[in-house]
């Protein structure tokens, strides 16, 4: 037993140089390797998720923008509804003064044409009045007259 156990004293004595190794390969790995990959991979899970946000960000910004622009596309609207709304009520007021002023000069020239047309059955009744003066004269004249005078000869005649 005692042979075995210098055997495995040598072993881990030839053992120690490995292990030595191993631990001087492990700590040049952690140094140079993989510390520096795990710095880089958690800078590329900040950029990613960095970016993530940002986009995130770009996205809700665009939204806010989405609703700003329709808003005032809203308004917009609205003004030009309002807008096409009071030219189609000042068209409506100028159409109805147009309407009231020619109806007014219609019934300006229905009142002189009514002027006028009295006038004239004024100056009718008148001519008349005169005109059957002048014939009942003439009919009183024709019947008083004697009857032998009422034959004339005819002119030409003998």
């Amino acid at each position: 037993m005692e042979q075995t156990l210098k055997q495995v004293g040598e072993l881990l004595l030839g053992a120690i140089p490995t292990s030595l190794l191993l631990l001087l390969l492990y700590a040049v790995y952690h140094f140079l390797v993989h510390r520096p990959l795990v710095r880089i991979l958690e800078e590329r899970r900040a950029r990613t998720l960095g970016a993530i946000e940002k986009a995130r960000a770009d996205v809700a910004a665009a939204e806010a923008k989405a609703v700003e622009y329709e808003a005032r596309l809203r308004e917009a609207r609205l003004a030009i509804f309002k807008s096409q709304e009071l030219r189609r009520h000042q068209a409506q007021q100028t159409r109805a003064e147009a309407v009231a002023q020619a109806r007014a000069r219609a019934d300006e020239q229905v009142k002189q044409a009514r002027q006028q047309l009295q006038q004239e059955v004024a100056i009718a009744r008148t001519s008349l009045q005169a005109d059957s003066e002048q014939l009942a004269a003439a009919i009183i004249k024709s019947i008083l007259q004697p009857a032998g005078a009422g034959h004339a000869p005819a002119a030409g005649g003998q």
